[in-house]
């Protein structure tokens, strides 16, 4: 099974599943589902442009309601104004990274800083 995206001004409103028999999908959506817009292929095993198999990876990312399509890939919505978009893996960058030690964070938007969560 494939999964499609339906984009409409660079946001997507939703995903479907085609079996792969069909040879012409978004053909086969948009004429014999009937379902217009456009429709960009997806994959669940596609994650920051690496695919989670060693396949092809497809578009970047996994598409989801509300993601962004810009002509390369799939992007979550932005979490945080002072995030950024890593183009290499269509994921979200903090301004700094998260630490990678046993404690659980959250990102704090005010102070632009991981907070930790374990101690209260």
């Amino acid at each position: 099974m494939a999964n499609y995206a339906n984009v409409e001004n660079g946001i997507v409103k939703e995903v479907i599943v085609v079996d792969n028999s069909i040879e012409n999908p978004q053909n086969f959506i948009v004429n014999q589902l009937g379902i217009q817009g456009t429709w960009i292929q997806t994959s669940y095993n596609t994650y920051g442009g690496k695919h989670l198999f060693g396949g092809t990876p497809i578009n970047m990312n996994y598409a989801g309601i509300g993601y962004t399509w810009d002509g390369t890939g799939f992007a979550k919505p932005q979490p945080y104004p002072s995030w950024t978009l890593d183009k290499t893996t269509y994921l979200w960058n903090a301004p700094t990274p998260m630490p990678t030690d046993e404690n659980n964070y959250r990102w704090d938007e005010e102070t632009l800083s991981w907070l930790n969560i374990n101690n209260k």
